[in-house]
């Protein structure tokens, strides 16, 4: 497996060379946290084994949150979090593409572009919840911003996974949507959704003071599908979060200053490979660093974190238990010895990285330093 410290170590150079100018300041955090990831410039924490007593240093990760072997640990909290807030509905997975035209725009302001749309297609969402003849009233979501496409180019868009449910505040009522057996799931019609998001989203640049591009098209993408109960959705969903924009398992070839990954085509599901010079695939990463504070992930309407009274009072009335959905999920792998196998216990952490081995010269021998 090559590992992405390696290839920043070696294309860094001539990276910057080219995109210096270019990088934001979380970029350049972000590059030097994952090239010191797990090497030996990281800090150390020393561990113990409690049935020998062997102590072991063992590097500390960087836990930037674009580091692909990072953040698992924080990635299944946050899936079970998740977890534990679902309902008894349909789930339905849905998607809100920002034009091709409009990305340059969306690179210049990130911050903005990303969260009016987030909180524009919400805004859009919510609409078509009061409207729906069977729901009337305030939905749940659970919303993700990734900002890359499959072959890693800057594609920004918004994921949304809600139930097919409800709630009316004002007459204390749960509303789900019942469609008919023989008929294919349903929850909002998408060229509804794309149109409504579109202007929205339009009309809310326009407020913010940003020059629009001259061309925008009249048409833009968006999808809504079912996705049963929602589990697989949200495993979907957090491997955006907690692992970076490619796993190292995926990048299989460092050769000639050129790097080949592979990955799974979204319309064929056929595994393609892509092969890019060092410092441009490089430059394909830092283009999906979030500004710094900026959350990816966002919760609404009755699934937002203030709301936790409401799902444990909809769990108890509706009868659902979520728990067994949680045993599912694999607890995080201890530390284990490596003479024993026993679980390790951590004594000391951030201790500085250890000084490089130095050979000894037996005594009477006299090194020569080269000129």
């Amino acid at each position: 497996m090559i590992r992405l410290a390696s290839l920043i170590e070696t294309f860094e150079t001539g990276f910057l060379a080219r995109y210096q100018a270019q990088l934001l300041p979380s970029q350049r955090k972000a590059l030097a946290a994952m090239k010191s990831c797990r090497t030996r410039h990281s800090p150390r924490m020393l561990a113990e084994c409690p049935d020998c007593a062997h102590q072991t240093r063992v590097p500390h990760s960087c836990g930037h949150r674009s580091c692909p072997h990072c953040q698992q640990y924080e990635r299944q909290q946050w899936l079970e979090r998740q977890l534990r807030k679902q309902v008894p509905a349909e789930y339905f997975l849905l998607t809100f593409t920002l034009p091709a035209e409009l990305r340059p725009l969306a690179w210049r302001h990130q911050r903005k572009l990303y969260d009016l749309m987030l909180r524009c297609s919400w805004d859009r969402v919510r609409t078509f919840s009061h409207n729906d003849r069977q729901l009337r009233g305030t939905p749940g979501a659970i919303s993700v911003l990734p900002t890359h496409s499959r072959r890693l180019n800057f594609h920004p868009h918004v994921h949304r996974v809600m139930p097919a449910a409800a709630v009316d505040a004002k007459h204390r009522l749960w509303l789900t949507q019942h469609g008919k057996k023989k008929r294919r799931a349903y929850l909002f019609n998408h060229q509804a959704l794309a149109k409504v998001f579109r202007a929205r989203l339009l009309d809310a640049i326009t407020r913010e003071g940003l020059m629009l591009p001259k061309r925008c098209p009249e048409k833009w993408v968006a999808d809504c599908k079912s996705v049963g109960s929602g589990e697989k959705a949200l495993l979907y969903l957090g491997r955006y979060l907690y692992r970076g924009v490619i796993q190292e398992k995926d990048i299989i070839a460092c050769e000639n200053g050129q790097v080949t990954f592979r990955y799974q085509d979204g319309k064929t599901k056929q595994i393609e490979t892509r092969t890019l010079p060092g410092a441009e695939f490089l430059w394909l990463l830092l283009q999906q660093v979030l500004p710094k504070g900026f959350r990816r992930t966002r919760n609404f309407g009755f699934l937002h974190p203030n709301s936790k009274r409401l799902i444990a009072l909809l769990q108890y009335l509706l009868k659902f238990d979520p728990k067994g959905i949680l045993a599912a999920i694999k607890p995080r792998p201890p530390l284990c010895g490596p003479c024993c196998g026993t679980p390790m216990r951590i004594l000391k952490t951030r201790l500085p990285p250890s000084p490089p081995k130095r050979r000894s010269i037996p005594s009477g021998q006299v090194s020569e330093i080269p000129a």
